[in-house]
């Protein structure tokens, strides 16, 4: 549906800079990677054999092509790739049969932090929801994450449940 399709989301501002926000393009995958790579607890995930970058442009592949998918790219004004997030619209029974949205892989360049360019991103991803149909706007963030916890308390997100995983 998407794929090989230059779609431009919106433009938002951020400590006096404006950025864009767009879906995700194939040609991101590496600088993507590289961004949520740099994640000091997640860096060890990630490796740069043709083989992991192989895995990384099918799961790209695949994400695009689901439209209950949406990765984000946020490119400066010289259009440097300096953001990304995924957004998943999950249809469900419970709440009255309402539409969540999950939000996953925040990451800012560290370039960046501090200039209000994830505060703005989220911000128009609860926009995006909203437009959309969902009821529930929902996120995970690592249990070390303290920073990120304050900062998504910050912007009126409530800790509710408890999230449990199981590798396979």
């Amino acid at each position: 549906m998407w794929q090989g399709v230059d779609v431009t989301l919106a433009t938002i501002e951020a400590s006096a800079a404006t950025y864009t926000l767009r879906r995700a393009r194939a040609e991101d995958v590496d600088a993507l990677v590289a961004l949520i790579a740099a994640d000091s607890l997640r860096a060890a995930e990630f490796g740069s054999t043709e083989a992991d970058l192989a895995g990384y442009r099918r799961a790209f592949a695949a994400i695009d092509a689901d439209p209950a998918q949406l990765l984000v790219a946020a490119d400066d004004d010289t259009g440097r790739l300096v953001g990304t997030m995924q957004l998943t619209f999950i249809p469900g029974l419970s709440r009255g049969g309402a539409t969540r949205m999950q939000v996953e892989a925040v990451r800012v360049a560290e370039s960046e932090r501090g200039r209000g360019l994830g505060s703005a991103m989220i911000a128009w991803s609860i926009g995006y929801a909203r437009e959309h149909g969902a009821r529930l706007v929902q996120l995970t963030s690592d249990a070390r994450r303290e920073d990120a916890h304050r900062f998504y308390e910050r912007l009126g997100f409530e800790a509710t449940h408890v999230g449990f995983k199981q590798y396979l």
